[in-house]
């Protein structure tokens, strides 16, 4: 979506059009969602952000002083959120005692416990293996990268209007960035 258009949708939706509110979340969603990812939250975090950011945009939506700049102020207000969730997380005391994260499994052996810990270990560490590859990566492929990911996924149209990628470069361009992220991972044999 283009400044101008989101900045008329904004002024509609302030004057009570549910239709503008409703191409509002649809067109901006995307970027939205692409903040939040690039934060690595938790699916359940991930989405509570998202809430929040799109509360607090409809509760400040009559007071925008500049309506057309309204995904600079979504983007903004996501990447707050993520940080005061990740702040909060800051303070929470991290344990891997099976008793005291599963009291509910009692009906497990204590050799499953420790198999499926390990499994969520190496998951957790491959996990942390692709994002540290995946900032190695060059600016343009990260940034191609993390609007792909947004869900529901943006069309080529918003990704091209978004980073000034013509649309039939995105597909092949998207194929070389993931050839490169799995190139990296294979050759530390973080797959």
């Amino acid at each position: 979506m283009d400044r101008t258009e989101v900045g008329a949708l904004v002024r509609s939706a302030v004057d009570g059009d549910a239709a503008a509110w409703k191409a509002l979340v649809e067109g901006m969603s995307p970027l939205v969602w692409s903040v939040v990812r690039a934060h690595r939250l938790s699916d359940a975090d991930a989405h509570e952000v998202y809430q929040t950011v799109w509360f607090r945009f409809a509760q400040h939506l009559g007071r925008l002083r500049e309506p057309d700049k309204a995904g600079a102020w979504l983007a903004s207000t996501a990447r707050h959120e993520c940080l005061k969730v990740l702040k909060g997380m800051a303070r929470l005391t991290l344990t891997d005692d099976p008793q005291v994260l599963d009291r509910a499994s009692e009906d497990r052996t204590p050799e499953q416990t420790l198999i499926d810990s390990e499994e969520a270990a190496v998951e957790a560490e491959r996990i942390r293996r692709l994002w540290q590859e995946f900032e190695a990566l060059g600016d343009r492929c990260r940034k191609l990268l993390r609007v792909l990911m947004a869900s529901p996924p943006p069309s080529y149209l918003e990704v091209s209007s978004a980073l000034g990628i013509a649309v039939g470069s995105i597909g092949p361009l998207r194929q070389r960035c993931l050839r490169r992220l799995r190139a990296r991972m294979d050759a530390r044999g973080a797959m």
